[in-house]
């Protein structure tokens, strides 16, 4: 399986407190049978994302860790005014290592009309955005639609294992199964942040998705597309989504 969102890294976000909390996180991503994943910190006002000072975090980890899953650097991209701006500049400093897949957080509190507009402009740069959890977003669990909309149109979506299992409420577990089953999940990623409440693993996340969907697509969304993402190459599954 491969991970293309937790936030391992520690020290540098709301995520992995400590050495020992990363290092646990590792450990436990190990253990499920991950073997690469994507350190994805936030990039916002609050948390300033600096890609060099990151990488030299990352291979510290790396150097730390020892044997286990492979690590890449990505970014969990919120699109605010500056970040934009920054991305147009130096679109390599944020997207998931060398390849044109990028990780992006929309706003909780507000969804204008131009997101549609930037998802877009984003494609004109090149780069494929991976919409983050937008099953755990309170704008969008009332109009899914929109999540269908920019899937059609070559967004990859990306919903967290544990919102199915119900680890972020009712609401988000029935968005995630509303999006899985009209062929509008492409991706399954932990978001981990912890040891406890939201942790490293997706085997749980494959398990469900495996009654949901059946065996073959639990498959491409923890592994074969997930493993595509990180190695930049176009996702083998990328089903029509219905819009039933």
């Amino acid at each position: 399986m491969f991970d293309i969102h937790c936030h391992i890294l520690p020290e540098v976000d709301d995520g992995a407190k400590s050495w020992d909390v990363a290092l646990e996180m590792f450990r436990m991503a190990k253990a499920d049978g991950i073997q690469h994943i994507v350190a994805s910190p936030h990039a916002h006002d609050r948390y300033p994302y600096h890609r060099e000072t990151l990488l030299a975090k990352l291979e510290e980890l790396r150097q730390r860790a020892g044997e286990g899953p492979e690590l890449s650097l990505g970014c969990d991209f919120h699109l605010s005014y500056e970040n934009l701006q920054a991305l147009r500049e130096r679109p390599q400093d944020f997207v998931i290592g060398t390849t044109p897949y990028l990780l992006v957080e929309l706003s909780n509190f507000s969804m204008p009309p131009q997101v549609d507009d930037t998802l877009m402009q984003l494609g004109a740069l090149g780069i494929t955005p991976v919409i983050t959890h937008p099953e755990r977003n309170a704008i969008l669990q009332q109009n899914l639609g929109r999540v269908l909309q920019w899937a059609g149109l070559g967004c990859v979506v990306q919903v967290t294992g544990g919102a199915l299992l119900g680890s972020f409420g009712e609401r988000a577990r029935k968005a995630a199964l509303a999006l899985l089953e009209r062929n509008a999940v492409h991706v399954l990623a932990s978001d981990g942040h912890d040891c406890e409440r939201r942790r490293p693993v997706l085997s749980d996340a494959r398990e469900a998705a495996t009654e949901i969907c059946g065996a073959a697509t639990a498959q491409a969304l923890v592994t074969d597309n997930p493993r595509a993402v990180v190695h930049g190459l176009p996702l083998p599954y990328f089903p029509e989504p219905s819009k039933r």
